[in-house]
């Protein structure tokens, strides 16, 4: 269990990114997602504005973001990385081990990455993770490079969705088919 001290939302702007382009989703009836919030126990509370300055989570989050398009579950969470050089001590295991049971249950999991120095947005399939993750758990490297990527599924801006996440949702789907 982790300690949360107030000092301002590190990636609020992902966050504040992702959250109006679930709004525009919504209004034109293509999914409907909500932010699953990390419950916390307040320890210490600033009187004066009634904000929380510091606490406790009460349990380990499983993700971000839970909804369904046009029938079909997801589940993904978002990460920012600086470099091009994302470190998988980034993803801890109960979130992997989540998207794991979510997948089983016939749903699609996947992770937005922000390349915040490139200003370019990845969709990670469950199944690029589990890659990175192998080679890691085999002795290989504990991150993957910006170069490594898939070209398909970094996200192009569109008119009025800040975080077409969508389209990669569509990508993976179509992956997924030439797969079966």
């Amino acid at each position: 269990m982790g300690t949360w001290n107030s000092r301002g939302l590190r990636g609020s702007s992902l966050e504040d990114m992702i959250n109006h382009s679930i709004e525009q989703y919504k209004k034109n009836g293509l999914a409907l997602i909500q932010k699953i919030p990390t419950p916390i126990t307040p320890i210490r509370i600033d009187k004066t504005s009634r904000h929380i300055t510091l606490a406790y989570f009460e349990q380990k989050s499983t993700v971000d973001y839970l909804g369904v398009v046009q029938g079909i579950p997801i589940c993904f969470d978002a990460k920012e990385c600086a470099s091009d050089c994302f470190s998988l001590h980034n993803i801890h295991s109960h979130q992997v081990e989540f998207m794991n049971q979510f997948e089983n249950q016939k749903g699609i999991s996947f992770f937005l990455i922000y390349f915040s120095s490139r200003d370019q947005l990845y969709y990670l399939t469950k199944e690029e993770l589990d890659k990175y993750l192998i080679r890691a758990k085999n002795g290989g490297r504990k991150s993957f490079r910006y170069d490594e990527l898939d070209e398909k599924f970094f996200l192009k801006d569109r008119k009025g969705i800040l975080v077409p996440f969508l389209e990669g949702i569509q990508s993976d789907l179509n992956s997924r088919e030439h797969k079966d």
